[in-house]
């Protein structure tokens, strides 16, 4: 809580009671948009039923008593995360009263919630940590010159194994073809996703604008590369969450990152329902924001519940480290499982909720994982403890959705985030920032 907050007691100041209501806000037009998917993706096993809307409404009301956490605590990296992981428990335990699957629905329910608030509660704390090294200004100006240095070499290696330039509408014809060493797919997502971002944030927030421009030059080249959404849609969202903050308070910025996009999906979607925009103007960007940006992810819990009901758990067997050490019931990776199980539209990776939880111990025992991952964050934030937070923002800007996509010990290690936090750590503290 802010020295503020704890000065009033336990009432909350005017912003934020704002800020609360914005979320609150946020949860019912999620709610709203998840009606929306379920009338145009019913194939998804996403529906709606009349009937089942006031259990519905008071299961997500009930969760979002949690909205006062992010109403009282200040921002920090545990704040971006918590909230997107706190968004997609929202959805999934909206689609969980709607769900057909045969599982224990009131266990799974009561389970994601559960998880949520253990994840949440050291993941918002804000500890104090020793600080053993700290780089001095030229190590540090020395280092950004080589993270664009290294992003460069990987961009070239990266495009000699791959590189094809086709529509983002497309990409998913030509993925499954490309072929690269293991190591470079590593390089890639961790420069991809971690040491680029840090540097433009770095020099963007310090008016370096001519070496920002190149890093994002040198994010753009990955596209070809990967052939993924993220190496498309990052720059632009870099960008975007870097002009956010220099009008907007960072924790109204984490909060509209995600529902302006919704709010635009939906109302995209009615447009397009009632005969006043084309599909080919609306249900793009709605099936690429609402759907798989936002739906999918709590999505993901309904399916890895339905699956490892009826299937043997993994007992954390997927992770790459571990797999080698253990007899695993799974030879491929939980994604392709899954998809294999119910023939859904392509791989299904799913957050730490849904593989180090459900898949993993099962939705009994599921908050465990998620407390000991909120304690993780809990270090993260004090290891970033005296960087500027628009530079905690901007840099880990890709992470929160990343989170809910894919498991927590691979963003860790494949995506590069502890490589990030580990920057965050050393960095010199007291670096002029460009005034806001």
């Amino acid at each position: 809580m802010t020295d503020r907050a704890a000065a009033d007691g336990p009432r909350l100041t005017g912003s934020d009671r704002g800020l609360a209501l914005l979320i609150l806000s946020h949860l019912a037009l999620g709610c709203i948009s998840l009606i929306c998917v379920a009338l145009a993706y019913p194939q998804f096993h996403i529906f709606f039923r009349q009937e089942a809307l006031p259990a519905a409404i008071v299961t997500v009301a009930a969760f979002a008593v949690l909205a006062v956490l992010f109403a009282r605590a200040r921002f920090s990296f545990g704040y971006f995360v918590g909230y997107y992981l706190f968004v997609m428990i929202a959805g999934y335990l909206w689609l969980n009263s709607f769900s057909q699957f045969g599982y224990n629905h009131r266990l799974s329910g009561l389970s994601a919630a559960a998880s949520a608030v253990a994840f949440l509660l050291p993941a918002l704390y804000q500890p104090t940590l020793p600080r053993l090294l700290t780089l001095s200004p030229q190590a540090f100006e020395r280092l950004l010159t080589w993270i664009v240095l290294i992003g460069a070499a990987v961009a070239v290696i990266g495009a000699y194994y791959n590189f094809r330039l086709v529509s983002i509408g497309d990409i998913y014809r030509y993925r499954e073809a490309l072929t690269a060493p293991t190591i470079v797919n590593y390089l890639v997502g961790i420069v991809t996703s971690a040491l680029l971002p840090f540097a433009f944030a770095c020099y963007a927030l310090r008016g370096s604008y001519w070496r920002a421009v190149a890093v994002i030059v040198l994010l753009l080249l990955f596209y070809p590369v990967t052939l993924s959404k993220q190496a498309f849609f990052a720059p632009a969202w870099l960008m975007l969450m870097l002009a956010a903050t220099r009008f907007l308070d960072l924790r109204l910025t984490v909060v509209l990152s995600m529902l302006v996009p919704v709010a635009a999906g939906v109302l995209l979607f009615v447009l397009f329902r009632y005969g006043l925009l084309p599909e080919r103007f609306a249900m793009p960007f709605f099936q690429l924001v609402n759907l798989r940006m936002m739906t999918f992810p709590s999505l993901a819990m309904d399916y890895y519940n339905e699956f490892f009901f009826g299937h043997d758990l993994t007992r954390f067997c997927q992770i790459s480290l571990l797999k080698p050490l253990m007899t695993c019931p799974y030879q491929e990776p939980l994604a392709v499982v899954i998809y294999k199980s119910f023939g859904i539209g392509g791989y299904f990776n799913a957050s730490l909720f849904a593989t180090e939880g459900i898949a993993s111990v099962g939705p009994l025992f599921a908050p465990v994982p998620a407390l000991l991952c909120g304690f993780v964050i809990a270090i993260v934030n004090g290891m970033s403890a005296g960087v500027p937070q628009r530079i905690i923002l901007v840099s880990g800007a890709l992470l929160p959705q990343t989170l809910l996509n894919v498991p927590f010990t691979t963003v860790m290690l494949t995506n590069g985030a502890a490589l990030l936090f580990l920057l965050w750590y050393v960095m010199p503290r007291g670096i002029p920032e460009q005034k806001r």
